[in-house]
């Protein structure tokens, strides 16, 4: 058997620095990369062993691959003692090295080419395990499993908390051997809660984790045969986990990794003896076939002729115009700098400013002027803001805000924040050095005096304002991603934008025409009462982060039944402050008709709300309020009503399951190609496919088939790919070989419409978050199947 000497080193066109993908330091290649590992050759035994990589575009990655190489020993026409010496590796298919047989023969450098080539990688796996054996004596050994961990990269010790990861375990076949306690574990041990899985586990990280397990042999030739499972991940992915096959032969010091055949001979053997002589005499021979198992190498018929099909004017349906985003986004900018001037913070300064400006100069049009300025200030001031968030995050880290889900759950604690501080329990307050400054600057006088007068009410104002720009600036953020300069993100400007006209324009109006002043309400306590029902809304919209936060995260900590019970109780807070039976640190609210109106809207919201708890016989789930579509969770996500596919739809996870189930319907299939771990596949499902026009096609005219292409599920019998040539083990390895095998793709989502016959209907889609485009994607394929059916060209149904 080859032995390794040292590490593999790479080398290439090497990037390393921030990760838009995965939002961190990464070291990365490009064109062409090499790994290089030293080895010494013992005999004619080739060296065998499979690589594993991942490659991404600025966009999207596809799954995580595998490649199996051989090497066979260099070929040396004279000086035959080189194959003893340590010989470098290249990963691109040539070895090279000096030896020390090659100096003593005046050989400066020797090249030696192995006949054996290997396919091109991009990137090596980020965790390599390697086997030791060490005697104690009195016929004891201790085994040892040494695993490189990439830097970034983590391993999962023995020791993990049910519901997260899989952790590292050993199983052992049975021989003339006996195991001596359990196997111990040392390395850079980290404890604590998994931010990938939520859970308590034990991890290790770089450079490297030992596994040891104590043995006594009952005969002193006895080998020890067996794998280890493991998992890898990162801050923001894991890789599927893996088998690594061994065997050791203490007697002679030596230990290897098993071939791909071996393990799965391994795997399927339930006679362990002759197993370990198969393997121990190099029997490579392939798995025995269970009884019943498919045929997993089966060649699909798939028709793509109507890949180029489209729709009437489909192109002219499908465009968007992003000006319409922008204005939602400016009309609700708008819409809180109208709730700002209601505040006991910003009201009061109306008057007092505007009487500044026309009542302190005996020139009203410069007054007038001056006031325009003040207005224009302010404009500047928040717009600035708006610009100073896009600039520190990006435009696309903005995008992204909506799914993080550490980012959500801090959204969702801080409006918790603003709540209280609207409920009068404290308040948000900048330091005061900071308001004292500016107003000496607006004491100075002309343009720059106006200036810091409009600076001094934005600080002055921030308790009130604060959580009203903070909810804005969070919205805005995951609106339209177009950007300026490529990087500046439009719509928390435009946002800003419309926040500070409105906040702005009471300030103009009033110093052109100060006797309109008069017909402004007095200040007083209907104030008090625009905070507290701004705090009952700010603990409202805190659900719907929290609640996204949970879908992400795949838990089920604010299922359906407790979001929309919470926002029941926020109605009837409410409902109760109104009616004077509620009170906060602001004190209660006074009898009055208008309190009374408002008390019973609100009451009549909450049982609006609390309907949300009906049964819906169709969809067998609960039956979601229009007015928490796209806030409230998906029904579906329920303790009472859980379903297992996407927005409660019925769906299989077969394609031959549910080819056969759309035969006996008479309907078009989606095919989804999905994914565990598909970030893009949870916006897609939990953003696009609940929506209205896309939903009904979904739940009435289609059969969803979803295939995830990260499903570990052990297949019956594995099998190397006849297009890939990969060694297919999992449910997942097997669609992502059938995806690139039929539609030249490995990424997800991807969407492909077909009849039960198992012909394409129209050009597949990958990820398609405007609703209106996907519902014309659903709406073209049903037209074309109903089309070809009546036709008769889609075969019997």
């Amino acid at each position: 058997a080859a032995q390794l000497i040292g590490k593999s080193v790479e080398s290439g066109k090497r990037k390393e620095g921030f990760d838009k993908l995965f939002d961190m330091n990464v070291i990365k290649f490009a064109e062409r990369y090499t790994i290089r590992q030293e080895v010494k050759f013992a005999g004619d035994e080739p060296l065998k062993g499979y690589l594993e990589f991942m490659t991404c575009d600025k966009e999207r990655c596809l799954p995580p691959a595998e490649v199996d190489f051989t090497f066979e020993p260099p070929v040396v026409e004279e000086v035959t003692a080189v194959a003893e010496e340590p010989v470098a590796i290249d990963f691109d298919g040539t070895t090279s090295g000096e030896s020390a047989a090659d100096q003593l023969a005046g050989n400066a450098q020797q090249q030696v080419e192995t006949p054996s080539r290997v396919e091109k990688v991009s990137a090596t796996k980020p965790a390599v395990w390697s086997f030791e054996v060490e005697p104690v004596g009195n016929d004891e050994y201790l085994l040892k499993a040494v695993v490189d961990i990439k830097s970034e990269w983590i391993v999962y010790s023995q020791d993990v908390e049910d519901g997260g990861p899989v952790p590292t375990s050993f199983v052992f076949g049975e021989g003339e051997y006996s195991l001596l306690g359990q196997v111990e574990e040392s390395g850079d041990k980290k404890g604590g809660l998994d931010p990938v899985f939520g859970v308590q586990v034990n991890k290790y990280l770089a450079p490297q984790a030992t596994f040891t397990q104590r043995v006594k042999l009952q005969d002193p030739q006895a080998q020890v045969l067996g794998y280890l499972e493991f998992m890898t991940c990162k801050d923001t992915e894991c890789l599927p986990p893996a088998l690594v096959g061994f065997l050791y032969n203490p007697s002679e010091g030596k230990s290897r990794v098993l071939s791909d055949d071996e393990l799965d001979t391994f795997l399927a053997s339930t006679e362990e003896d002759d197993l370990g002589a198969a393997v121990a005499a190099g029997d490579n021979t392939s798995t025995p076939t269970k009884t019943g198992a498919a045929a997993p190498n089966a060649t699909y018929t798939i028709d793509k002729s109507g890949e180029g099909a489209t729709c009437g004017s489909e192109e002219e349906d499908l465009t968007v115009d992003a000006g319409d985003g922008f204005l939602t986004i400016f009309l609700l900018g708008f819409a809180g700098g109208l709730v700002a001037l209601l505040t006991p913070c910003v009201f009061p300064m109306i008057p007092l400013t505007v009487s500044f400006f026309t009542g302190s100069g005996k020139n009203r049009a410069r007054g007038i002027r001056r006031a325009l300025i003040y207005g224009a200030s302010i404009i500047t001031i928040y717009v600035t803001l708006g610009a100073a968030v896009s600039a520190a995050f990006g435009a696309s880290a903005l995008n992204e805000l909506s799914t993080n889900a550490y980012v959500n759950i801090i959204f969702g604690v801080l409006f918790l924040v603003f709540a209280l501080s609207f409920f009068g329990f404290f308040e948000i307050q900048l330091p005061s050095s900071w308001t004292n400054k500016a107003d000496r600057a607006a004491d100075q006088g002309g343009l720059i005096g106006i200036f810091f007068m409009a600076f001094t009410l934005s600080l002055v104002s921030f308790s009130c304002t604060g959580p009203i720009i903070g909810n804005l600036l969070v919205e805005s953020a995951a609106g339209d991603s177009a950007a300026i300069f490529g990087r500046l993100s439009l719509a928390p400007i435009v946002g800003m934008l419309g926040f500070a006209v409105a906040l702005a324009a009471p300030f103009t109006v009033f110093a052109a025409f100060p006797s309109a002043l008069a017909s402004l309400p007095k200040s007083g306590g209907w104030m008090n009462t625009v905070k507290v029902t701004l705090g009952f809304v700010e603990v409202a919209l805190a659900m719907k982060f929290l609640s996204t936060a949970d879908l992400i995260m795949g838990t089920k900590w604010l299922p359906y039944e407790l979001f929309v019970g919470v926002w029941v109780l926020c109605a009837l807070g409410l409902a109760g402050y109104y009616f004077g039976v509620l009170g906060t640190p602001l004190g209660k609210q006074k009898s009055s008709p208008l309190m009374m109106t408002l008390g019973v809207a609100a009451l009549a919201f909450a049982v609006y709300i609390g309907l949300g708890y009906r049964y819906d016989e169709q969809s067998t789930t609960f039956d979601t309020p229009l007015v928490l579509s796209g806030l409230a969770p998906p029904a579906g996500h329920s303790y009472i009503y859980p379903k297992e596919c996407p927005q409660n739809l019925d769906c299989f996870k077969d394609l031959d399951a549910g080819l056969a189930y759309a035969k006996t319907v008479g309907k078009p299939v989606l095919v989804d190609f999905t994914g565990h771990g598909c970030v893009n596949c949870r916006k897609m499902e939990d953003n696009v496919w609940g929506e209205p026009g896309v939903y009904e096609r979904l739940d009435e005219d289609y059969v969803l088939v979803s295939l995830y292409v990260d499903e570990r599920e052990a297949l019956d019998e594995p099998f190397t790919s006849s297009f890939s040539g990969q060694r297919i083990r999992t449910v997942g390895n097997k669609w992502a070989d059938f995806q690139a095998r039929y539609f030249d793709r490995n990424s997800q989502p991807y969407y492909v419409l077909m009849s039960p016959d198992r012909k394409v209907l129209t050009q597949p889609r990958a990820y398609t978050p405007e609703v209106e485009e996907y519902a014309a994607f659903l709406e073209c394929g049903l037209q074309r199947f109903r089309s070809e059916a009546a036709e008769g060209s889609l075969g019997e149904l």
